[in-house]
């Protein structure tokens, strides 16, 4: 109660109770948000989805410690993918991490903790992201994926992670995405003060440039966002980066432009190819080529990695 000192406590019997009543409105929920701590059951973890990359990895899973995110961009698929736009937290993560262990019992891991929230930005009211570090730490098998839009994140307060085998990926967009698209989420100074911190500090770091969001001028905006980290960040001591343009399911992106019909970026008229919305096959071409082809001026081609369609 010390995060929250005026919050109302309402009892229920099951999360999905709340969470999956019908006629839920996302959009004006997350304005306001509940928090819902839960216990999670059934499965605990997934193989990958299939429009998520796997960065060469055969045995790539995610797992969900928390549904629905503080951040608010507004092409994510939780809007789509989530009948409401309040947050669960589940508290059983012991119970994550045994099914994890039943995993790497059979085969290595590659384990994304963090797509379906970011677990960085409420770091301070859950340190799940440090109990993953440990975990990972004390299994040599298993490697972490922890996904964030955070900005002026305070790496000081996580463990050291003497693995490397946490890898901490950054969505980079550019000002114009961020400030039209991606709210409530870090400012492009606050992501890369938060990569130059944790590179300083020995972290594993990602850059990824997934999704690549069209916008007026792209070329110039997305180059000044370039010119800016290539000469801000030491891009030798980036692990790797990922490079993709947006990609939706069919299902996830009907129910947005339902709920968001004055979104630019969701009534966008994307080509629909076996139930998945993307850019045309000339535009998602030419975005996601001239960025490998800056990218390749300061990263080894072994270390960028493409989301293509044979990685479904």
């Amino acid at each position: 109660m010390g995060h929250f000192p005026k919050a109302e406590i309402i009892k229920i019997d099951h999360y999905k109770d709340v969470f999956n009543r019908h006629r839920q409105n996302y959009v004006k929920q997350h304005e306001s948000q509940a928090l819902i701590l839960a216990v999670k059951q059934g499965t605990l973890v997934y193989p990958g989805a299939e429009v998520c990359q796997n960065m060469g990895h055969k045995h790539f899973y995610y797992t969900s410690c928390m549904m629905n995110c503080l951040f608010d961009c507004e092409y994510c698929y939780l809007k789509g993918m989530y009948p409401s736009g309040n947050m669960v937290i589940f508290l059983n993560l012991q119970d994550i991490f045994k099914e994890v262990e039943m995993l790497l019992s059979k085969h290595p891991v590659y384990l994304c903790v963090s797509y379906d929230t970011d677990l960085l930005a409420i770091e301070s009211l859950t340190g799940y992201v440090s109990e993953w570090i440990r975990f990972t730490e004390a299994h040599p098998d298993l490697t972490i994926e922890v996904r964030t839009k955070a900005g002026n994140i305070d790496f000081e307060r996580l463990p050291e992670d003497g693995s490397g085998r946490t890898i901490f990926a950054f969505t980079v967009s550019p000002d114009y995405v961020v400030e039209h698209y991606e709210h409530r989420t870090g400012s492009l100074d606050g992501r890369i003060e938060s990569i130059k911190r944790a590179v300083s500090m020995g972290f594993t770091v990602r850059l990824c440039f997934d999704p690549m969001i069209y916008c007026p001028d792209w070329k110039t905006e997305y180059g000044k966002m370039m010119d800016r980290l290539t000469s801000e960040i030491f891009m030798d001591r980036i692990n790797d980066v990922s490079v993709g343009s947006f990609r939706l399911s069919e299902e996830y992106l009907k129910s947005m432009r339902r709920n968001m019909p004055d979104s630019a970026v969701v009534q966008y008229p994307y080509q629909n190819d076996h139930g998945v919305y993307h850019y045309s096959d000339k535009l998602t071409e030419e975005m996601e080529n001239w960025m490998v082809c800056r990218l390749k001026e300061f990263v080894p081609e072994e270390r960028i990695f493409r989301w293509e369609e044979q990685d479904r």
